[in-house]
Parts: structure tokens; sequence; C-alpha cells
């Protein structure tokens, strides 16, 4: 068989053939690379053409609008340009921010021992402004307003106020940034020392305070003339906290206007040694049932007793001579059947306290009876222009009646009944009273008049026989 003169016979190929293929492919590569960026060259050349030609045109055309809008863009192009910093700031720091403080305290650097300030706000508005995080600091930082018056003398003066404390990396501003203040000069003058008791309520009110003796008693104020001269007085405030016997304290000194309200003003020295005695004066005194109302359907008190008898009672020695009882009241009225009842004990105006603050009382009843005692006395009261009188009728007792229990009604006697007049306004003539009597204080039986109109006939004359009070016995 003939070989096939078509058949492909493999061809080995040497390193060179593949050095040479690679440098062909290489080149080839290069030139695609050169045309493309030559296309792109090309291209981009077409536009810079074009826009040269429109700049061109915009620049020296004769059109008016044109003529006005390239000014303005050219303008606003150059300001974008110088404020580039500043804008770009604007823009690119979200978190700048701001925070308002209330109530920012106001110091004054001023001589204190020479003037008097008025006129200065205690404080002002604050408002931060800066990056969030040193706003944040100098919020916290506990800085101050500040007014600066060192220098200025006596009279009024506008001043601006400033800050300390803030730091610099933030911006500060103050409301209100300028106050009017006046400066005036101090002078002393001397003023007599009193006293208060403050805490009383936390003194056992078993004790009572004496006379507080003072380390001494004028003090010197110094202050402006104004100011001295609404001073009403200057007080040592003296705290009787838990006290329970003699003591000695530095008493601090306020100075007060004539309305009481306190005065700023420099008191030398602001505090005083005061010595205060402490005791515990107490009475006993009877305790006595002071019965008001009328019991219903016709019944009356047959008794009341009561668990206590006595009661000690804690005041001043001044209030104390004057009371020789306590009343503990009872409202009849309320009462229908026998009961006990527990009733409060109430003390007389100036006393402290006492030992017991209530009673147990026992009220009785029974049916009730009248009774009237004839020939009752009538006496007068409060005869201040000690005036003489008669009774045209020559009527000098009058007739009572007494309601109670039987037992209770049948020992009353006429001398425990007193009937009077009150001559506080009489006047020489023929003058109408009205009698009154007096209840009895146990409440067990009930007084009343049968016929209370009175004639006298007062003369001009005066009595010397009636008592300091104006009392006596009419004996016609």
């Amino acid at each position: 068989m003939s070989e096939n003169p078509r058949k492909r016979i493999p061809v080995r190929r040497t390193d060179d053939d593949k050095t040479r293929r690679a440098n062909q492919i290489a080149a080839q590569s290069q030139r695609a690379v050169n045309d493309t960026y030559q296309h792109l060259l090309d291209w981009v050349m077409r536009i810079v053409r074009w826009f040269s030609s429109l700049i061109d045109k915009t620049l020296f055309s004769r059109n008016h609008w044109m003529e006005m809008f390239v000014p303005l863009f050219l303008a606003v192009m150059m300001y974008f340009v110088v404020n580039y910093d500043s804008t770009l700031a604007l823009y690119t720091n979200p978190l700048t921010t701001a925070k308002t403080l209330s109530n920012v305290s106001v110091t004054a650097k001023y001589n204190t021992d020479t003037f008097e300030l008025s006129g200065l706000p205690s404080s002002a508005e604050v408002t931060i402004t800066g990056d969030a995080s040193n706003v944040t600091s100098a919020a916290n930082a506990k800085g101050m307003v500040v007014a600066d018056l060192e220098g200025l003398t006596e009279g009024t003066h506008e001043v601006k106020l400033t800050t300390e404390g803030y730091g610099d990396s933030v911006s500060v501003k103050i409301d209100p940034s300028n106050v009017y203040i006046t400066l005036k000069k101090k002078t002393t003058q001397q003023f007599d020392l009193s006293y208060d008791f403050i805490n009383l309520e936390k003194m056992d009110s078993i004790y009572s305070v004496g006379l507080p003796v003072f380390e001494y008693q004028k003090v010197n104020v110094r202050a402006s003339k104004d100011t001295l001269d609404s001073i009403s007085f200057v007080k040592a405030l003296i705290d009787v906290s838990g006290q329970t016997s003699e003591f000695t304290q530095e008493a601090r000194l306020i100075a007060y206007d004539v309305n009481g309200q306190p005065v700023n003003a420099d008191i030398f020295p602001n505090t005083i040694s005061v010595t205060v005695p402490v005791t515990s004066p107490n009475k006993t005194v009877p305790i006595e049932v002071e019965v008001t109302g009328e019991v219903p359907e016709g019944k009356a008190i047959s008794s009341i007793s009561m668990d206590q008898q006595t009661v000690t009672i804690y005041g001043a020695e001044s209030v104390l001579g004057q009371i020789d009882k306590v009343i503990v009241t009872l409202n009849a009225s309320t009462i229908t059947k026998d009961s006990t009842l527990l009733r409060p004990i109430t003390l007389p105006t100036g006393v402290n306290s006492s030992n017991i603050n209530q009673i147990t009382m026992n009220v009785t009843l029974a049916e009730g009876v009248s009774k009237v005692i004839e020939d009752v006395n009538i006496n007068y009261r409060n005869n201040v222009n000690n005036y003489k009188a008669s009774q045209p009728d020559n009527i000098t007792t009058a007739s009572v009646t007494v309601f109670g229990t039987e037992e209770n009604v049948e020992k009353v006697t006429a001398d425990m009944i007193y009937v009077y007049v009150d001559m506080k306004d009489a006047k020489p003539g023929i003058n109408e009273f009205t009698l009154q009597v007096e209840q009895p204080g146990n409440g067990l039986v009930r007084y009343s008049l049968v016929n209370s109109s009175y004639i006298l006939n007062v003369l001009g004359e005066q009595n010397a026989e009636t008592n300091e009070s104006g009392e006596g016995v009419n004996n016609g």
C-alpha cells in the first residue's frame, strides 16, 4: 500500500521558534495598546477642543445675558475657592454642637471691705459652642461667670461679664453679657443686741428657757449708709434643740429690717457667745368639768366622776402663776344614758405641756326637777365710775330657777347663787339692765332667772364703798 501524501508529518519545534513566537505575540499586544491609547487621546483632545471652543464663544460672546452670567459665575467660583476651608468644615464636621447652662453663679471681684455691691445678678445663662466632646467636657467643668470690678470707684458702672473655667477649646456666650452695678462705700455703726430662740419644737416641752446672758450687748455692723439706715435690729439666733439644762453656744448674728426681713450686712463678729439657763417649772392644779348644753328628754346629770382629779402643767413661771385650774369640757346634749367618756384636757394659753393629756369620765343621769329659790341677792359689776345707785321699787333680790336631779337641786341654797347687773355702760339717770346669773362650775345643776329685767336709778355721786374692780352688793 502506498503512503497517503496528505498526511501531516509532525514537526518538532525548537526553543528558538518558541521565543520568536512569543515576541510576535508581545509585539501585537503592544500595537493594540498603542492603538487604544491613541484613540483615547484623540477622544480627549476632541473634548478639550470642544470645551475650548465653548469657552471662547461664552467669554467673547456679545450676548447680553451671557455678559451678566459669566462675571457672576466667576465671582461664585472665586468665593468658594477663597472660603474653601470654612465651607468644607461647615459640611464635613457634623459633631459641632451647642449647650446652654442656666443659673450659672455670677462672682464679683472687688474690695468687699470697702464697698457694698448692688445691681449684680446672682446668675446668668451661658451657651457653650464647639466640638461635641469639648462642649460636654466644658459643661461639666463647673465654670463660672465673673464680674471684674477691680479698680472701679464709688458709683454706677456698666460692666462686661466674662467666664472662667470652660477652657479655650469652646466658644462661650453669656446672657446678659453686660450689667449695670452700683458700688457704695461702707461705714460702721453699733447696734444693740436682741435674740430669738430657734428649733423650740425640738426641745422637750417640759423644759423652759430663761433669759440668755451674752458676752456683750452691742455689735458693730458695716455696710453702706442706706443699708445701715434700713436695719431695725440685730438678733442672735439661739438653737435650743435637745437642750435639757443650762448651755453655752456660739449664736449666729443676723441683721433685720423693720419688716423682719434679713439685711445683707457685715457683722463683727458674726457670732457671739451666749449662756442660756434651762429649767422645768411646773404646777399641779385641779381639773374642772365645764358642762355645756342640756341633757335631752328632761333628764339631768346626777354625778360626774374622773379618774384624775389634778394635772401637772409645765411652762414659764410667769404663766403658771396665773393659772389655778384646767378645764375639761362636756357637751351634755350628746348624752342620753349613763356613759364612760374619754375627754381631752384643754391647756391654758402659755402652758407648754402636762403630765396627762386626757381623762376618763363617768357620767350618770337621772330625771330632772326644777325648784325656785327666792331672795337671791343682786350684785353689781364693773361700776368703774363708782356711781351710787338705787332701785325705785327697792327690789334688791331675785328669784332663780334651779334645774337638776332632785338630790342635787336640794343641795342648792340662795347664798350659792350669784346674780349681778353689769354697770359698765351705766350713765346717771334711770337705767334698764338685764340681770345675769353665773352657772355653777360642776354642771350638775342649771340656773335661770325668773325675771331678768332690772331698773336702777344711777346717781352722779361716787360710791366710795366699791372695790377696785367696781363690784359690790346692792343693798338698796
